[in-house]
């Protein structure tokens, strides 16, 4: 499927969707259920468009105004609505698939019961490939040891990254796999270098690889 570029118009009143605990990174499939009335009207908006909407994380503390407009990331995920489907009551099942980062310029006034922003389009940097590899090569090594104790699906490294071409790809595609904590999510999604993604992730993966070592393995390698 060819998935569409971002353009300046996408971003220039781009619907974004607050969500306490998740991040869309660019390449991964983000599945949601839509219930709330006023994200409701987000996603019909969306599906009448070029069905491009955000991702924005809610800071902490956001529950006494959830209602209203509480404060957000200013890295958020575009993504584009690959599917959705509309039950009987209103409600839909939607998937997303990200296609970006962008930082948040400006919230538009409230004219929709769904909040509006300006964002400006976030490129990562160009990495130094001799980094890259040697974070890559290390990962891997590290990956044989943590992979019998990951779920199925993500056992195998090679199809986990299947299909991305480049740094940037590669460590998103990792990134939204394997990182389910929010604050870490978050900063991998506000990171342009991909060669400082990889090098977060592989520190990730190393402390589990740690965490299932027997005691004085990982006592061992402390001290190396």
């Amino acid at each position: 499927m060819l998935l569409p570029e971002l353009e300046e118009r996408d971003l220039a009143e781009l619907s974004i969707f607050p969500l306490p605990n998740v991040a869309l990174f660019p390449g991964a499939v983000l599945p949601l259920h839509v219930f709330e009335p006023r994200y409701r009207e987000l996603v019909r908006e969306v599906l009448g468009t070029r069905r491009i909407m955000a991702i924005a994380r809610l800071k902490p503390g956001y529950e006494g105004d959830y209602e209203g407009r509480p404060a957000v990331y200013d890295v958020c995920g575009v993504g584009t609505l690959e599917n959705h489907s509309e039950r009987a009551d209103g409600r839909f099942d939607i998937t997303l698939r990200g296609l970006g980062r962008a930082r948040i310029v400006q919230e538009l006034p409230a004219e929709r019961a769904f909040r509006r922003v300006r964002a400006e389009l976030l490129r990562d940097i160009v990495p130094d490939p001799a980094l890259i590899a040697a974070w890559q090569s290390k990962l891997a090594g590290l990956w044989g040891r943590l992979a019998p104790h990951l779920p199925e699906p993500v056992r195998d490294l090679r199809a986990l990254t299947r299909g991305a071409d480049d740094a940037s790809a590669y460590s998103d595609r990792l990134a939204a796999a394997l990182v389910a904590d929010p604050d870490a999510s978050q900063e991998l999604l506000a990171e342009l270098d991909p060669g400082e993604r990889l090098r977060l992730l592989t520190a990730r993966v190393q402390e589990l690889v740690d965490a299932l070592s027997p005691p004085s393995v990982a006592r061992d390698r402390a001290l190396n």
